[in-house]
């Protein structure tokens, strides 16, 4: 890789985590910003692509993010190609949205007996997006909100249920204990409501899915390590975000009395790791993913494919 592609890669990562480590020190979780807003109360969804297909990992923060800051009440977002493709056309004057594409690439290098062995090189590419709302000349459906979960509450009982999880009730904390394997949660009764409720046992099944027979994510230091509590946290904070939006619940707005600590442990992870944010956001989308895959449809429509 040249120095300049490595410099706008290291550029990339500086800009997006000093937007969000700015948010944070004003006290304010940019992941949170959407479910505080009024006028989304019920609509909370993943950004959507052109096609319908929800973002994924890292783009999920970004585009919620610019969607709050300017006002944008559509989830869905393409380029400017594909808008032209559409027969549509971007505004005059309309400034795009920063996504981004991580993937490999293979490159040969000589292993030190004359032979050679391929290496595979990450890499991270940032391209442009427009909300539809600044699109002119869109088909009429791509202009209709997302159809709601009817119940979301009994859909998020469901889905919990499909994972397999064992899941017990009582105490007065909410955890994840990979000795036993199973997730305590308080009684039923003692949340705020039902929604709540749900919010909490996402965050705590993101956690769940760190065994290695599921996604394989070193819960070792969890208790031995500041640093890697807060990184783990990081990841569950932000997979219950995602997995929240797919259940149409709004997560944990109030943070809980034992993750009060985190925000300046997250601030100092972000800040010494530029990468650090973009690492939580790939493990909540895999861990998440992971939640998806035990849903029963899912796993029909992926035998089908």
């Amino acid at each position: 890789m040249s120095r300049k592609a490595e410099g706008e890669r290291a550029d990339i990562y500086a800009r997006i985590t000093d937007r969000i480590v700015a948010d944070l020190e004003k006290g304010v979780k940019p992941w949170m910003k959407p479910w505080h807003a009024a006028n989304t109360k019920g609509r909370i969804t993943r950004p959507l692509r052109h096609n319908g297909q929800p973002y994924s990992g890292m783009n999920i923060l970004l585009l919620w993010s610019e969607g709050m800051a300017r006002g944008f009440t559509s989830p869905m977002w393409m380029t400017f190609k594909q808008a032209l493709e559409l027969g549509a056309a971007v505004r005059k004057g309309e400034t795009g949205s920063t996504v981004v594409f991580a993937s490999r690439f293979t490159k040969p290098e000589a292993d030190g007996s004359g032979g050679e062995v391929d290496r595979e090189i990450p890499f991270l590419k940032a391209y442009t997006v427009f909300n539809i709302e600044q699109i002119d000349g869109l088909p009429e459906h791509y202009h209709h909100p997302p159809t709601p979960v009817l119940d979301a509450i009994e859909h998020a009982d469901r889905f919990f249920r499909n994972t397999g999880a064992v899941i017990r009730h009582g105490g007065a904390q909410a955890y994840y204990s990979p000795v036993t394997d199973h997730i305590q949660m308080p009684p039923f009764e003692t949340f705020r409501d039902a929604a709540s409720y749900v919010a909490t046992l996402s965050h705590e099944s993101c956690h769940w899915t760190a065994r290695p027979d599921r996604v394989d994510r070193d819960l070792s230091r969890y208790t031995k390590d500041k640093t890697e509590r807060a990184r783990e946290e990081l990841i569950a904070e932000l997979g219950s975000c995602f997995l929240c939006a797919d259940l149409r619940i709004a997560p944990e707005l109030e943070p809980r009395p034992d993750h009060a600590s985190y925000l300046g442990s997250w601030l100092k992870v972000l800040s010494d790791d530029k990468r650090a944010i973009f690492q939580a956001a790939a493990h909540a989308q895999r861990a998440v993913s992971f939640l998806h895959g035990l849903q029963p449809i899912q796993a029909d429509e992926r035998a089908a494919a």
